[in-house]
């Protein structure tokens, strides 16, 4: 097969999960004997043509200049020149940008797939004018893209009800961490299962101040780690609100991979408050670091974690639920232990890998 995967700010992943995925899918399928090309905007770091023999397309993006609105126009130029190199299948990872471009280039000639992430258009940080960007650009993904992908039975169930419009369903993948290193807490001060870890955007539908009021309500004395750019306006807000408290400490945004892994793993509870997305990379990788979660109450965390974790939705449940901690060691355990397994199980990359690959060769010979 010959795959164009678009839409992302390219790999090697230096952002997020998109990325990652687009990382991980395509060294994959290269190692299955395919032909797969990324787009990278043209000021990412990594210049080579190739990666892991990925073939690497810079494409050019403004985004230095005029910052996110940029995406337009990078997402334009790398579906129009994708389409003029004669793939077999384009992937297009989100469509917030992307759709507009379904209106002026003849996709018609090719296959084209949308990962349909979360409902980016819930997403509290935005504005009513990019809200309503966001859903028309929604409408028109939906009905102009060949085929929809979403990565949580969630997401597949609301395009059904609200567009009639059915989904092929993979979610993302995690690799299980297995070099813990306790020396690595160190850099904070911290020792094992004596904190509570939060590891987050700085955005009100994830849920963080949540789960700072319920913590500074309980009559525990662990700290909250909060992980997280505090660099942004609500990210900025937490810190002014809460940094004085002394159960709270702001470590910033940390972008070591081993590091945040040992955190995760160390961590006496994992909070998890993403609400609109869809099967968030940052839970599976706390799932995969075995991790005791307690997860925001929504669909999309329940598909994901149906009986390996507790749930929240108010501060009086995080409060609740940290004061009761130390009654249920046993069954917290048997948690973390299940959470691994179903890495192992349900979402290991090479399973994920698999999935795609056979979901592609299907649409490629249908199209034939």
């Amino acid at each position: 097969m010959k795959i164009a995967i678009i839409g992302t700010r390219g790999i090697p992943n230096k952002y997020g999960g998109f990325e990652q995925f687009a990382e991980k899918l395509s060294i994959g399928l290269v190692e299955r004997e395919h032909d797969v090309t990324v787009y990278n905007p043209h000021f990412h770091e990594y210049k080579l043509k190739n990666y892991n023999n990925v073939i690497i397309r810079r494409i050019y993006s403004p985004e230095k200049i005029i910052g996110s609105s940029a995406n337009y126009l990078y997402d334009f130029l790398s579906l129009k020149d994708a389409l003029k190199n004669n793939f077999d299948l384009i992937y297009e990872c989100g469509y917030q940008s992307s759709s507009f471009s379904y209106l002026l280039l003849p996709i018609n000639n090719s296959i084209v797939i949308t990962n349909m992430d979360g409902l980016e258009w819930q997403r509290s940080k935005w504005n009513r004018i990019v809200k309503f960007l966001t859903k028309l650009s929604e409408k028109i993904a939906v009905k102009k893209s060949h085929f929809l992908l979403a990565d949580n039975e969630g997401i597949r169930e609301y395009y059904i009800k609200y567009f009639n419009k059915d989904s092929f369903m993979i979610p993302y993948g995690a690799e299980i961490f297995n070099t813990p290193n306790e020396k690595m807490l160190l850099k904070y001060n911290l020792e094992k299962y004596s904190y509570f870890l939060n590891i987050a955007r700085l955005e009100p539908e994830n849920n963080v101040e949540t789960i700072i009021v319920g913590l500074i309500k309980s009559s525990s004395n662990i700290p909250l780690i909060i992980v997280g750019n505090t660099n942004t306006k609500y990210g900025s807000y937490l810190e002014k609100k809460y940094s004085n408290n002394g159960k709270v400490i702001f470590l910033g945004g940390i972008y070591d991979t081993e590091l945040i892994n040992n955190l995760r793993h160390f961590s006496k509870i994992y909070f998890h408050g993403h609400s609109v997305g869809g099967t968030n990379p940052a839970l599976l990788e706390a799932m995969a670091c075995g991790s005791y979660i307690v997860a925001h109450d929504n669909q999309f965390n329940r598909n994901v974690l149906p009986i390996n974790s507790d749930f929240f939705k108010s501060s009086d449940d995080i409060k609740n639920l940290v004061e009761s901690i130390d009654s249920k060691e046993s069954r917290i355990t048997a948690l973390r232990k299940n959470n691994v397994f179903q890495i192992e199980s349900k979402y290991s990359w090479s399973n994920i890998i698999d999935q795609y690959e056979k979901l592609f060769i299907t649409l490629i010979d249908k199209n034939k």
